[in-house]
Formats: C-alpha cells, structure tokens, sequence
C-alpha cells in the first residue's frame, strides 16, 4: 500500500514524543520547587499529547482509506462462442454488438445475448488484426492493432462506409455521448471528437499517483470509465475528468477452472446495459459471458 506522508509522519511523531518526555522530566523536578508552576505545565504536556494521537489517528485513517475493490457476484451465465477472440463488446438495443481479433480470423459481429447465437457478422480483411468496437449515431467504428487503420461500418448492415487513420495501436473503445474514448496499450486514454474522429485531448491514468498501464477494453458505466487491463483479471474504474482510479474490480476465478482449455485467453470484454443497469463481461476464447453484480470488498 502507497503511504503518502509514511516517513515524514513517523519523524514529526518522534520528535513531539521526545519534547514531550523533555517536559515530563522538567515538571517532575518542577512539582518539588512550584505545584502551581507544575500544574500549568502538565496542562501543556496534556494538551499536546492529545493533539499527537488526533493526528496519529488521522494519519492512520487516511491512509488505510485507499482505492475501494470490488468483487462480483454472477446475475446469470450466457453462451459466448469459445472461438472469439474478444476486442470489443457493447449492448445496444437488446442485443450485443462483438468485434473480435487475430489476423485472418477477425470479425465484427452482432449477437443474441440470451443464446450467444451470431445474427449478423462480417470479416475483417486478413492483414488486419480487429480491435476495440464502438456506436456513434447510425455507425460502428472500428480499431486495428498496428495497422494505424480503423474502419467505418454501417451499424445495421455492417456494410463499409469509410476508414480512418489514428497514430499509436489499436485497442479498446467506448463513448460518453458526446465523445470517443480510446486507449491504445499505455497508461493514456485520448478523447476523439465523434464527427472527424481528430483527438481533442488525452488523461493520464493513475492509481496512488502511479501510471496504470496496459489499458485495453473500454465501457462507459455510469459516468466512469471501465477498462480492462491486459493479462489481468482485473477492472479499473477511472474517472475521465483526471484519469484517477477510483474503484478497482477482482473478477478472479469468474470462469472456473473446469472451463478452461488450452485456447482460453485473458479477460477482455465489458458491456453495460443502461437501461436495464446491468453489467457483462467476458474473456478472449471463453465459452461463456456473465452478468454480473458488484460487491463491495470489506476495507482493511
């Protein structure tokens, strides 16, 4: 745990404790040669030894206070196709939209929450490597590993409507309503205006002052960010405003040893249902996708 004022505490602590046994000794001779002198002067010692433990006890507080986490409990358990290589996942309109990854094998598709049944999909062309998905308006963008491409679909059709280009890698999206949010591997997440998708700017995500790096999938949940980090099971909650993590999500052992193959990947995967405040997730080539409720972890 990250102790801000640790050393620096300890040592203004030690030197009031050793004025203050100064004091103790001074009042003991001073009780044989003046007791109203020696009443006055326990006062002191009295009231400065309070102050020490207020701030001892304050100092403790805050810095046991840290990052909230948060386990889970599973809501329902839904069938995910043990083939897809995860990279993108959002909920629009009752169903799930899925863009999956590796060259030669991946997809944009939509999907049938309550079955997992594939309803529409299109493959992405071999030499790319399909990345983070996201909706703007009547559009489904998509991002590239390393090709520094993305591509424009009809959000209906999923017929081509266009590319565009972006500096760095690929890989997670999501939206606030009025902006696109992007990671791209690092401990940055950049905000792109909708319309010609051009960066407007950029936050630095940090937890106890330190970058968070490896951001990968991305969901707008209730004015935070969520972001998976890559090879991990865990979830950051990230305020957009200063990048800071607020909240941190342990989903280990959410798929059970027992559903594991030698194809299983990493947790990727986050989808939220506005309407109906409910939160998916999922993992590369897991076989299945799970509702799930938070649970706040009992603090230290």
């Amino acid at each position: 745990m990250h102790l801000p004022q640790g050393d620096g505490g300890l040592t203004r602590s030690r030197g009031v404790v050793e004025e203050l046994a100064e004091e103790a000794l001074f009042f003991g001779l001073l009780r044989r040669v003046s007791p109203r002198l020696c009443v006055s002067a326990s006062k002191r010692v009295l009231i400065a030894a309070a102050a020490l433990g207020l701030a001892a006890c304050g100092t403790t507080s805050t810095e046991a206070r840290g990052i909230p986490e948060y386990g889970y409990e599973v809501v329902h358990t839904y069938h995910h196709d043990p083939l897809a290589f995860t990279q993108g996942l959002f909920y629009l309109n009752g169903v799930l939209y899925e863009g999956t990854g590796l060259n030669d094998q991946s997809s944009i598709r939509k999907v049938k929450l309550e079955t997992g049944e594939v309803l529409e999909k299109r493959d992405v062309p071999g030499a790319y490597f399909g990345e983070g998905i996201v909706n703007w308006k009547d559009r489904l963008l998509e991002l590239t590993w390393q090709s520094h491409v993305g591509f424009i679909y009809d959000l209906l059709s999923f017929e081509p409507k266009g590319q565009f280009a972006y500096p760095g890698e690929g890989w997670g999206l999501t939206q606030d309503g009025r902006r696109i949010i992007m990671s791209d591997g690092t401990a940055e997440l950049r905000f792109w205006d909708p319309e010609t998708l051009q960066e407007q700017g950029l936050v630095r995500v940090t937890a106890d002052g330190e970058p968070v790096q490896d951001l990968n999938e991305l969901e707008w949940v209730k004015g935070e960010v969520y972001a998976n980090i890559w090879k991990t099971e865990r979830i950051a909650r990230i305020d957009p405003a200063n990048g800071k993590v607020v909240g941190w999500i342990d989903l280990n052992n959410l798929l059970s040893p027992s559903d594991h193959t030698d194809q299983t990947d990493v947790l990727n995967g986050i989808a939220y249902d506005a309407q109906g405040d409910r939160l998916f997730v999922t993992g590369k080539r897991w076989p299945k996708l799970f509702e799930i409720r938070l649970v706040k972890k009992a603090g230290p």
